[in-house]
């Protein structure tokens, strides 16, 4: 059997290297290769690909988008999510849009085949680094006890980190994600406790048993 495969990054080289390594590996055909989420959209409806290997930050449309309008229009099509990023907003993000495999691009060849061949037999495969985060991640969740307000998991670390002193910038940092995304998690939990400041913030936060340990 031929696995007939698409190409989506936006970066000329690494899209072009990817075609020529997937052209090397037997029982793989590459189909097409798209510069960015809403061509490889575009794309997946002309071309019929088993597999789309996804990057997901891209100009116009980014990958989880793109990856949640396949597998709404497609769903016989597995993406495979491709990228530089492992941090656990953009996985399951990913994951939830509808990926069935997560790689980062430091993965080497017969990952990628074997990733390919895992998703096209209808399950799931992941770099060993992101397989071990999702089981912390079940883990966590499992233990963790219910949270004021509505909060999410991701929200009351963020409150934590504001609690212990952190600028939005070192935030980010230690939570691998934008300050953007920060700026929005932060947004959602004022909102949701009502809260005005970072000094309501501090106080809230100790009141509720999630200040710095």
């Amino acid at each position: 059997m031929t696995v007939r495969v698409l190409v989506a990054d936006d970066q000329t080289v690494v899209r072009e290297g990817l075609v020529l390594l997937l052209g090397l590996l037997p029982g793989v055909e590459v189909v097409g290769a798209a510069a960015d989420g809403g061509e490889a959209v575009r794309l997946v409806g002309e071309l019929g690909p088993d597999v789309v290997l996804m990057d997901l930050r891209m100009p116009r449309m980014d990958g989880v988008e793109a990856t949640r309008r396949i597998r709404a229009a497609h769903p016989e099509v597995h993406v495979v999510v491709l990228t530089t990023y492992s941090d656990d907003e953009s996985v399951f993000a990913a994951l939830g849009a509808g990926a069935r495999g997560y790689l980062t691009k430091d993965t080497d060849a017969e990952s990628l085949a074997s990733a390919i061949a895992t998703v096209v037999e209808g399950q799931a495969q992941f770099d060993p680094g992101i397989q071990r985060r999702l089981a912390e991640a079940v883990t966590v969740n499992r233990r963790a006890p219910d949270l004021p307000d509505g909060l999410t998991r991701r929200e009351s670390e963020v409150l934590r980190l504001i609690a212990a002193g952190r600028s939005n910038a070192e935030i980010a940092g230690e939570l691998f994600v934008s300050e953007a995304t920060v700026k929005t998690h932060i947004n959602n939990l004022f909102a949701k406790a009502g809260l005005r400041d970072r000094a309501q913030a501090v106080t809230y936060a100790f009141r509720h048993g999630l200040g710095p340990d």
